[in-house]
C-alpha cells in the first residue's frame, strides 16, 4: 500500500472506490492511497500493473486517513484550506489504515492475512525536506530486508466466552408446548367423532324408498 498526503485531506477516508476498482488496478485518483505488491523489499508495482502482470480484475481494498498533532481543527477541511498546518510545525504524524484479511484479489497479487500467522512486508516513508520534490531513491526505509508482520488475536478473545442463547431455549420450550397441546386436541377431537359414529342411528336407503311408494 502506497500513500501520498500531499493531496490528501487531513481525517478524511482515502483508498478503494468504485470509481477506481472498475477500472480494474489498485489506483485511487481522489486521495492516492494506493494498493500496491512487491516481490522484494524494494520494488513495487500497482495492483494489477505491472512487467509480468497486467490483470483487469484487481482491487483497491485498502482504506486510510492521516492527521498531524498540530491540527486544532477537527473536522471541515476543504482544499482550499492547503497547507492545512504552518510551516516548520512541529507535531507528530498519524496514519490509520484498513483491510480485510482475505480479499478477492487473492490468486494475482494481494498477500492473504491469517490471524495468528506472519506475513512479509516492507515499511518505507519519505519526508519533503529543503523543498525536494518525491523521489523513489530518497524513501527512507525501515530494513533492507522483509520485516514480520503477525497479527495476533486481542487479550479480549482469549477470555470470551458466548452467553448463553435464553431467547432460543424459550422458544424451543414454547414450541414443544404448542406441539403437545396439538396432540392432545387430535386425540380428543378423534375421540369425540368416534364416539358420535358409534351413537348415531342409521336408516337403510330402502326403508326409505318403500316409505315414499307406499305414500
Amino acid at each position: 500500500m502506497h500513500f501520498e498526503i500531499g493531496n490528501a485531506i487531513p481525517g478524511r477516508l482515502y483508498g478503494g472506490n468504485h470509481i477506481d476498482n472498475a477500472v480494474g488496478n489498485g489506483g485511487d485518483r481522489f486521495g492516492h492511497l494506493v494498493d500496491v505488491y512487491a516481490w522484494n523489499p524494494h520494488c513495487r508495482y500497482l495492483d494489477g500493473v505491472g512487467p509480468k502482470e497486467n490483470n483487469s480484475n484487481a482491487q483497491n481494498d485498502w482504506h486510510g486517513a492521516w492527521w498531524h498533532s498540530s491540527l486544532t481543527v477537527h473536522s471541515g477541511f476543504v482544499d482550499d484550506d492547503n497547507p492545512y498546518g504552518k510551516q516548520d510545525e512541529k507535531g507528530t504524524y498519524y496514519f490509520e489504515f484498513s483491510r480485510p484479511l482475505r480479499t478477492m484479489d487473492q490468486f494475482q497479487q494481494d498477500a492473504q492475512f491469517t490471524i495468528g500467522q506472519p506475513s512479509n512486508m516492507a515499511v518505507a516513508f519519505w519526508y519533503p525536506t529543503d523543498g525536494k520534490e518525491w523521489s523513489d531513491s530518497e524513501h527512507y526505509s525501515a530494513s533492507c530486508n522483509w520485516l514480520i508482520l503477525d497479527i495476533q488475536p486481542s487479550s479480549e478473545a482469549a477470555y470470551y466466552r458466548p452467553a448463553p442463547n435464553r431467547s432460543w431455549d424459550a422458544a424451543t420450550a414454547f414450541a414443544l408446548l404448542l406441539s403437545v397441546v396439538a396432540i392432545c386436541l387430535s386425540i380428543f377431537v378423534g375421540y369425540r367423532v368416534s364416539k358420535n359414529r358409534s351413537t348415531a342411528q342409521f336408516t337403510p336407503l330402502e326403508q326409505i324408498q318403500f316409505a315414499e311408494e307406499r305414500h
